[in-house]
């Protein structure tokens, strides 16, 4: 019974063996997958996996990387697309210091866009930052997203932003970095939210996690996260998965 709540299936590195990705997460115990569209190609393919899976529900955005080239024309369309049963969530979006294709003030301006239409969808949002946890956070207060709340897409910040972020209705989110040797901020992440607060998920096809590092990630590692935050808080991994699922079943409103 995991929820990996953050995985892109509609990425072209699953072109070849989709099916195959999508049995080995059910082998592994997945019970629900949110695939997150982030531009034009990768929401229809989100739409299309949603509505071609039971399990597997949509989140549909705008990514801060491709800020610059979103119309309100793209923003009409993704509220339309909010009004679907299995869409669960508006993103990802946010802000992305570090690639320069957007112009940070763009970013922000799409930003903050996307929260107000949150806002008039009743629905929660999924938060990318990169290199801009201060912009975010200040953001996020500003525009009052606390109203809808969200999660912290694969928390890297440290323990004390994460406990802010808990305290504006988000959910702190790990991913394939809370297994790495060397990460430190996840692991202490791990250890100080309560469990309440936390979600699962791979961010797949990226982050792989310890073991399989390096190689493409997809939803059946879910449980190697799950495995390393029960490790860490020294409670089982059934625990883990119970409390997580029923986390991300209350955020997306899933019954």
């Amino acid at each position: 019974m995991l929820f990996d709540t953050h995985a892109h299936l509609n990425a072209e590195q699953y072109n070849e063996d989709l099916q195959e990705v999508i049995e080995r997460a059910q082998e592994e115990g997945v019970s629900n997958i949110v695939v997150v569209g982030f531009d034009r190609p990768t929401i229809e393919k989100a739409m299309e996996l949603a509505e071609n899976y039971e399990f597997i529900y949509a989140c549909v955005g705008w990514h801060p990387v491709d800020a610059i080239d979103m119309t309100e024309a793209d923003l009409i369309w993704i509220e339309e697309l909010a009004a679907h049963p299995k869409v669960v969530a508006i993103g990802e979006m946010g802000l992305d210091y570090h690639w320069d294709k957007s112009p940070k003030e763009i970013q922000k301006s799409v930003f903050r866009k996307q929260i107000q239409l949150a806002k008039k969808v009743k629905l929660p949002i999924v938060i990318h930052n990169r290199e801009a946890t201060a912009d975010i956070v200040e953001i996020l207060r500003e525009e009052g997203a606390e109203e809808v709340g969200g999660i912290m897409h694969c928390f890297s910040g440290s323990a004390e932003i994460a406990k802010e972020c808990v305290n504006m209705n988000f959910y702190i989110s790990l991913g394939g970095p809370v297994t790495f040797k060397n990460a430190k901020k996840p692991k202490e992440v791990a250890a100080a939210i309560p469990l309440d607060k936390l979600l699962i998920e791979t961010d797949c096809p990226y982050l792989t996690p310890h073991p399989h590092r390096g190689k493409r990630n997809e939803p059946s590692y879910v449980k190697l996260v799950a495995e390393q935050i029960a490790e860490i808080k020294g409670i089982s991994l059934e625990e883990v998965a119970i409390e997580t699922t029923r986390n991300a079943k209350k955020i997306f409103d899933i019954k």
